[in-house]
């Protein structure tokens, strides 16, 4: 088992950029469900489900860094492709700010999620 640093330690500059990314992108998401649910409709399903599976991974994964979990790096590999499906589900919206404006978050979270997940944390 690796030794993992005290909780008490700094986080590092990318480190606490991914944990911003996580929770910018996940109050995104949820403002974004809101709006879908204003609009109704069959077709929106697949997006909700993108959007919440995006809210709830980008929250658990940034629970996890600020706690140093030993998992937090598998956490963001998985983050990041939840985030990744989200932009593309939001994409299928391309006349709806707030799709875009999600769509967007998802892609900065992914990509900063992508650098943890191979970074030593």
């Amino acid at each position: 088992m690796t030794q993992q640093p005290a909780a008490t330690s700094a986080m590092s500059k990318e480190m606490q950029a991914c944990v911003d990314a996580c929770m910018a992108c996940h109050t995104v998401c949820e403002e974004t469900m809101s709006s879908c649910l204003q609009m109704g409709g069959q077709a929106q399903m697949q997006i909700m489900r993108a959007l919440m599976d995006c809210a709830e991974t980008t929250r658990v994964c940034a629970d996890m860094m600020m706690r140093r979990s030993p998992m937090a790096a598998e956490m963001c590999a998985m983050c990041a492709r939840a985030c990744d499906m989200c932009a593309e589900a939001c994409m299928s919206m391309p006349d709806d700010a707030q799709m875009m404006r999600c769509a967007e978050a998802c892609r900065r979270c992914a990509q900063t999620c992508r650098a943890m997940a191979g970074a030593t944390m």
